[in-house]
């Protein structure tokens, strides 16, 4: 995967994360995101995001993972400072740098779900 790395900055703290963006993940992964010949349907699916040790589920709309529609890459870390992802942030924390509270970054990642939504 290509590299990729984000600045963030919680109570003071400015922490580097390195590892790869959401949509090129999700891209080898087979979902669709953009240049498909249905938008709509690309804009109408999410990946859901799960920490099994701390029950935390989040959403994301694959419109917003998508860089063509929006400015807010999306990074599955593994190394923050240069070292290895461990302990309270567990092996690969999703990491959302525009994010202004950071309350959509899922720690301890666990489990990977998408799907499209339905009528």
């Amino acid at each position: 995967m290509p590299r990729a790395s984000v600045r963030t900055t919680n109570n003071g703290m400015e922490t580097v994360y390195e590892g790869a963006w959401v949509h090129e993940v999700l891209k080898r992964a087979g979902c669709v995101l953009r240049g498909t010949s249905s938008a709509a349907k690309a804009l109408a699916g999410y990946v859901l995001a799960e920490s099994g040790r701390t029950a935390t589920k989040l959403c994301f709309s694959l419109g917003e993972l998508d860089p063509s529609f929006i400015d807010n890459e999306i990074l599955w870390a593994d190394t923050a400072h240069g070292k290895p992802c461990f302990g309270a942030q567990g092996p690969v924390p999703t990491v959302v740098p525009k994010d202004k509270p950071g309350a959509r970054s899922v720690r301890m990642l666990t489990r990977l779900e998408s799907g499209q939504l339905r009528k």
